[in-house]
């Protein structure tokens, strides 16, 4: 029997259908993870993946091992997090994991509405645990049975690859990036976007936010001369840039709406330059805690 990880990596090259998007979910350099699927294949005594096909695909061997890994996955899965709840210290306390600026806004929202009522949610003795972090590391946060719920982005360009038989979601809200710039002292535009025009500079995301993968997904195809200037890591940072006139930013319509209202921003370009998104909540299908249990009961009544 090869070893779990392998499995796991195995399976994770089959959701994605990329050796690099894999190993960077599996978080492994490429070749390591290129010699770990090659150690499979060795185990198996066949080839198990089409290299020559872009996306990856699975041989029929491959297939055949795909349903059994899943499977064997999925019941050892089911058994670790049955026996890290039952032996759990801290049942009195809410895991949630979360990207910062949601944990800053909604998370801390709708977790100050469980606590409210005359039959609150969460009792005011129970503990909460917010913790934040990438995508990536908070996904794995969710597979290792370390937090409770996921709060997290969700596009086409940053896929979460949970297994949707082991992982269940519901959309919390769905917003969009828009790009914004400050307001002239006469509400006039600062930067206005013209294909034709003069340069633009561009406040932008760090490498590994949620939104620079969202943001960069659509760049290439926007008309607009646009130079990158100002590079933040944080909605906040980006904001506030925004705010003192260092460029042009693609922001959720949620974080600037009152500003655009009060002319301190203005919203640039066409309904084209929106890039909608959603806001997901995950939990394992797996027997979670009861406090975790009660939100996410509270959660689908709201959302």
């Amino acid at each position: 029997m090869p070893q779990l990880k392998l499995l796991e990596d195995f399976i994770a090259l089959a959701r994605t259908g990329s050796f690099v998007r894999a190993a960077e979910l599996r978080h492994v350099t490429h070749p390591a993870f290129g010699r770990r699927i090659r150690a499979l294949e060795s185990w198996a005594g066949t080839p198990l993946v089409n290299r020559a096909h872009v996306p990856v695909t699975l041989t029929e061997q491959g297939e055949m091992l795909l349903k059994t890994a899943c499977q064997v996955v999925h019941q050892l899965d089911m058994m670790r997090r049955q026996i890290t709840l039952e032996n759990r210290q801290d049942q009195n306390t809410l895991r949630i994991a979360t990207g910062r600026t949601l944990a800053r806004t909604l998370v801390t929202d709708w977790v100050a509405n469980l606590r409210k009522g005359k039959k609150p949610v969460l009792p005011t003795s129970a503990s909460i645990d917010i913790t934040t972090g990438t995508t990536v590391e908070l996904t794995t946060l969710l597979a290792q049975n370390k937090t409770d719920l996921l709060c997290c982005y969700e596009h086409p360009a940053l896929s979460t690859a949970l297994d949707p038989d082991k992982y269940q979601y519901m959309t919390m809200v769905t917003d969009k990036l828009v790009p914004v710039c400050q307001a002239g002292s006469r509400g006039q535009c600062v930067y206005p976007l013209d294909p034709s025009g003069s340069s633009v500079p561009l406040i932008y995301y760090a490498a590994g936010m949620s939104m620079a993968r969202i943001l960069n997904d659509r760049l290439e195809a926007l008309p607009y001369p646009l130079v990158p200037s100002v590079r933040c890591d944080s909605l906040d940072a980006a904001l506030s840039a925004a705010l003192h006139g260092f460029g042009v930013a693609w922001l959720p319509w949620s974080l600037v709406m009152s500003e655009c209202r009060k002319k301190s921003l203005t919203l640039l370009g066409g309904r084209s330059d929106h890039i909608t998104f959603e806001v997901r909540l995950y939990r394992s299908r797996a027997t979670i805690g009861p406090l975790a249990e009660a939100a996410w009961q509270s959660a689908q009544k709201r959302f």
